[in-house]
């Protein structure tokens, strides 16, 4: 047992629902505040959707603005303060004040699709009422010019409202209930200090057998939930009792805590899956397993112009850092080194230089100093690195000249990594299914940093070939960029 599972039950052990049930482990005692937790959920909601409304009419403005004092000379009319709010009317048709309440990992980025079909919905009402609200004529230029600043200033401006949102208020306390290895992993997600939430502990629901979770009632589990100050419940579905996961789910509901569902499937199918409804039966679609000729081209041509054009505009400074290597040290500018890519094929992929020459033959005296339960061979503070090569690892530079790789086919911008020979013979069984995508520059597994265990990697790069879309990639590229900015290295 963890230490944050340590058992601290004194205060509870008396609910009706803890006799029958199996026990919770709690750790995180409840905050000393007024109201009950569902108060307290209710609060937090409310600040940070009044926070994104406040968001999304600053941005209207801005783009109001920018439409017709910065594109053109127009003007308004009164009556055109009526076209901010017509914003919140397109907000809450897309579902963005709603999503927050619903999830615990609240941003931005996830809701991009529906924020550029909101910004289009009131870029054509505005077009349609520009009689009544503008003294003149909007030109192609200006209409273009609203849609886009107002799409760029809702992504901005809805971040920073999150950003703040999260300093004011409190993470939620989440109680999860599930089998141990599931909550370790959840608690790995969600470590101590996380803004987002603060796990107070783990039940079971392997006590129920042979019996009903509706006969504790509502009112013993809400009072367990009010006692310990939970605002949500995460629940992973018992496979031995599904009835007792219906039943619980039910109740919990009823109680009205925040309630989310860990589906072990996804890890399995991803989160490319369409939801059928057949005359009330829910059935889930599943996409096949990697991707279709027209999408393989999709991918292809993407990578291709993504490369060609990062080459160009880079070319300056790809010169400025061959140079600094130079002048740094001895040896060869760019450094080749054999990976595995698609369907078990090697290629030489390539990187700037940013250990000394041959930093190959001493890795056998590192190798003491290297976890090898983490699986990929890295350890800190490398003597091998140099003066110049530490700054272009932090800023992630030295993966530059992958765009070379990208646009001969080798890689691509985003996809699973591109391991070495020794490393991808560990990879065996159906995780090798990762090697049906090429590997990327970038990935989730950048994203999450490279340290992380090379199964938490392997799981995924499945999961990115399972789900693979246009956008997906987008927003991992994005996320990228984010992740550089904030200099948390590789």
């Amino acid at each position: 047992m963890t230490p944050r599972e340590q058992a601290s039950t004194e205060a509870i052990t008396s609910s009706p629902l803890l006799r029958r049930a199996a026990p919770v482990a709690l750790d995180v005692p409840p905050p000393i505040t007024e109201g009950g937790a569902d108060q307290q959920s209710r609060e937090r909601e409310a600040i940070f959707r009044r926070g994104l409304a406040l968001a999304d009419v600053l941005a209207a403005s801005t783009a109001l603005f920018v439409c017709l004092n910065v594109l053109g000379s127009d003007s308004l009319h009164l009556v055109a303060l009526l076209a901010l709010p017509l914003i919140l009317v397109a907000g809450k048709v897309h579902g963005l004040y709603d999503r927050d309440e619903l999830v615990v990992n609240k941003t931005t980025m996830d809701e991009a699709p529906e924020l550029f079909q909101c910004a289009t919905l009131y870029t054509l009402l505005i077009v349609l009422l520009e009689g009544s609200f503008v003294q003149g004529s909007l030109s192609p230029v200006q209409v273009v010019g609203l849609w886009a600043t107002l799409l760029v200033t809702s992504l901005i401006a809805r971040q920073l409202t999150r950003v703040i949102a999260r300093k004011v208020t409190s993470p939620e306390r989440v109680l999860f209930v599930g089998s141990r290895q599931s909550y370790r992993r959840l608690e790995s997600k969600l470590p101590p200090g996380d803004r987002r939430a603060t796990l107070v502990g783990r039940m079971s629901l392997d006590g129920l057998v042979g019996e009903q979770v509706s006969d504790f009632g509502t009112k013993a589990l809400h009072r367990l939930l009010e006692d310990r100050q939970v605002h949500r419940l995460i629940i992973e579905p018992s496979e031995a009792r599904p009835q007792a996961t219906m039943d619980f789910v039910r109740e919990a509901k009823a109680t009205g805590v925040r309630v989310s569902l860990l589906p072990r499937i996804l890890e399995v199918v991803g989160s490319a899956i369409e939801v059928d409804d057949v005359d009330g039966l829910t059935l889930l679609g599943v996409r096949r397993f990697g991707l279709s000729r027209s999408s393989k081209v999709i991918k292809r041509s993407f990578d291709a112009t993504g490369a060609a054009l990062g080459l160009v505009a880079m070319a300056p400074f790809l010169f400025a850092i061959t140079l600094i290597i130079k002048l740094d040290t001895r040896g060869p500018v760019l450094f080749r080194q054999t990976r595995i890519g698609r369907d078990g094929q090697a290629f030489e992929m390539l990187k700037f230089r940013t250990m000394v020459e041959h930093a190959d033959q001493l890795k056998a005296e590192l190798e003491e100093h290297h976890d090898p339960s983490v699986g990929l061979f890295k350890i800190r503070d490398d003597p091998r690195i140099t003066r110049v090569g530490s700054w272009l690892r932090r800023s992630s530079l030295d993966e530059l000249p992958q765009l070379i790789n990208v646009l001969r086919g080798e890689m691509s911008l985003v996809g699973p990594r591109p391991l070495i020979t020794c490393e991808d013979c560990q990879i065996t069984g159906h995780d090798r299914r990762r090697l049906q995508l090429t590997p990327g520059m970038t990935g989730h597994w950048q994203i999450q940093g490279s340290r992380a265990p090379m199964a938490e990697m392997v799981k995924l790069d499945y999961l990115y070939v399972a789900s693979w879309s246009l956008w997906s990639d987008t927003k991992i590229l994005m996320r990228t960029a984010l992740h550089i900015v904030a200099r948390r290295g590789m």
